[in-house]
């Protein structure tokens, strides 16, 4: 009765333990998914305003361009 009780709480012990190593895997894999939607996020948002930031220079450019055309 004694080894089969403690044969028992060992199994339950292992149980938990392969409970709580399902629980942390479960966790990191949750984490490093937001991690890279974050970085795709923020790499987007970068783009975005280098592509904002080009426009800016083109209408910049044209207007230095029409200034020095009317100077001339």
């Amino acid at each position: 009765m004694t080894t089969q009780t403690f044969t028992r709480s060992t199994e339950m012990h292992l149980l938990h333990e392969d409970l709580a190593r399902a629980h942390c895997r479960a966790s990191l894999q949750d984490a490093e998914q937001n991690r890279r939607f974050r970085l795709a996020h923020q790499i987007e948002k970068a783009q975005k305003q280098a592509e904002r930031a080009g426009r800016r220079a083109e209408r910049a450019s044209a207007r230095a361009r029409l200034a020095l055309a009317r100077l001339v």
